[in-house]
């Protein structure tokens, strides 16, 4: 019986029908040797993988080619169309694939693909006529039509999984609504590590972290202030100015830290709508301290940490100290030895909260050394072969009211963050005591960090430097007098990395914390 003639109706059909006249008798499978046979199935199943839907335009069902050849263009225009986008500007497509409904779109497109890719190969299976082929060849076409099941049907699939999975973390994750402008050419971001282990009442940030990024250059500047700081009165205007007029004032009953726990047990005082009236108390001492107006938060738990870690697959830390697992209230099970280790779950967040025989300012270094660790090993490969496990670990880790609208802005702000040397100042012994402290050095010292970065990125730009004010050569003066006095009257171990920072070049040049003292991030 003859086959009916193939008349091509479109340019992309045309462009088969040419590419496959090379192939004597693809479109039929009578009178073919052995040999012609084993070649035409073999090329039909190829062809399949290659733009699916061939095989059925030239071979079979050609109502079903068409479509699926359609489906095809359609995706792979989509695919250059959103490469086009990334080129011009990368803010804008990581925006637009961050948003829930383009992700659930995508999670049908994908698995609707899968199964009609999975019915093409196996269609191009049947149309090869394996019946007639030699038993060895017929056995070959068949592992090779399971195995490219496997890799383009099944690829699809995992790939769609781990599209509904981004998009559930996603829409958990960033809840929210209101997007803020850049406050004097930067966006503040408080970030806190909160801990609430079971020998502790409520949560409490230990690790609280001030980082101000450039909305242009991306170069950042962190600021640490201690747990145990004391004294803080508040911005006039602000909602604790309102319910503390005098200040958090009490002495050691109230440290920054305890803040949290007596604002969450007092949260019916705050404003009606308050998601966090924690977080609202924390943010508005750490503006008063740093004298910067905060636009977002970030809350790491630090139990979910420990999951984040094992999803991404351990973290590599060079350790200079031996560091105990356990102590104060519970017996030292085990140690972490100096040298480079690579950390689990459970390593990581003791070596990340462990207290016995160390300050708290060399704890917060580690804390912070442990964070620089997963920032600089979370690259693209480990994102892509684990996101699930990523995106699982991440539900209740994080806790942020950054929109999901502001992703993309901020995506591109990291990336240009990550390839700069970030600065950093820890307001600590012996740059200040936390305890008896001048606030007007602490925001001359912001303000002379931020301006040093400032002059840094022009100066990498190329554009000439301003001259420094008189300002923060005062400021410096200040810093060093003020320092002097805390190193007579406290003492601090020696060796710690309590991201001490030489006084005069935190006011005048941001000098970045001495991590290196504790340990390092080893890539």
């Amino acid at each position: 019986m003859t086959p009916p003639s193939f008349a091509p109706t479109t340019a992309a059909e045309q462009g088969v029908y040419l590419a496959t006249r090379a192939v004597p008798g693809l479109r039929t499978a009578e009178v073919l040797g052995p040999r012609m046979a084993r070649r035409r199935a073999f090329t039909l199943v190829l062809l399949t993988v290659m733009v699916p839907g061939v095989a059925q335009l030239v071979a079979g069902n050609r109502s079903l080619g068409r479509f699926a050849i359609r489906c095809w263009l359609v995706l792979v225009s989509a695919a250059a169309a959103m490469g086009a986008v990334s080129f011009v500007s990368r803010a804008a497509a990581i925006g637009l694939v961050s948003r829930g409904w383009v992700l659930a779109s995508l999670q049908w497109v994908l698995t609707a693909y899968a199964v009609l890719w999975a019915v093409l190969l196996l269609d191009a299976w049947r149309l090869a006529r394996p019946s007639g082929l030699l038993v060895r060849a017929r056995r070959v076409l068949t592992g090779l039509t399971a195995g490219l099941l496997v890799v383009t049907s099944g690829g699809l699939v995992y790939a769609a999984s781990s599209v509904g999975a981004g998009k559930d973390a996603l829409n958990a994750l960033f809840q929210g609504h209101q997007a803020l402008d850049a406050v004097d050419g930067r966006y503040n971001i408080l970030v806190l590590g909160a801990d609430s282990g079971k020998d502790r009442v409520g949560t409490r940030p230990d690790s609280i972290q001030l980082v101000s990024v450039d909305a242009r250059t991306g170069r950042a500047v962190t600021f640490g202030f201690s747990r145990d700081t004391e004294n803080i009165n508040f911005r006039p205007g602000s909602t604790m100015a309102s319910l503390m007029p005098e200040g958090w004032n009490c002495g050691d009953g109230c440290l920054l830290n305890g803040l949290y726990t007596w604002a969450q047990d007092h949260a019916t005082q705050f404003p009606a709508g308050t998601s966090n009236a924690g977080v609202l108390a924390t943010r508005e001492a750490v503006e008063a301290l740093s004298g910067l107006r905060i636009q977002y938060y970030v809350m790491v738990d630090l139990n979910g940490f420990r999951k984040m870690v094992d999803a991404v697959g351990g973290l590599d830390v060079t350790v200079r100290f031996r560091t105990p697992i356990g102590g104060g209230t519970s017996p030292v099970v085990a140690w972490i030895e100096p040298g480079r280790q690579h950390l689990d779950g459970y390593h990581a967040l003791w070596y990340a909260r462990s207290r016995s025989g160390s300050t708290n300012y060399e704890r917060m270094a580690r804390q912070r050394c442990v964070m620089t660790a997963m920032i600089d090993q979370l690259d693209p490969e480990t994102l892509v072969t684990r996101f699930q496990k990523i995106a699982g670990a991440s539900s209740g880790l994080i806790q942020t009211d950054l929109p999901q609208s502001e992703l993309g802005r901020f995506a591109e702000l990291a990336m240009k963050t990550r390839v700069q040397k970030i600065r950093g100042v820890n307001f600590v012994p012996p740059l200040m005591k936390p305890w008896d402290y001048d606030p007007a050095l602490v925001t001359s010292t912001v303000k002379a960090a931020i301006e040093a970065s400032e002059k840094s990125s022009k100066a990498k730009d190329g554009s000439a430097s301003p001259p420094s004010s008189a300002k923060p050569k005062a400021t410096a003066n200040a810093t060093a007098k003020t320092t002097t006095n805390a190193t007579a009257k406290t003492t601090v171990r020696a060796q710690p990395g309590t991201a001490v920072v030489d006084p005069a070049k935190a006011a005048g040049n941001a000098a970045e914390s001495d991590l290196s003292s504790v340990c390092s991030a080893a890539s």
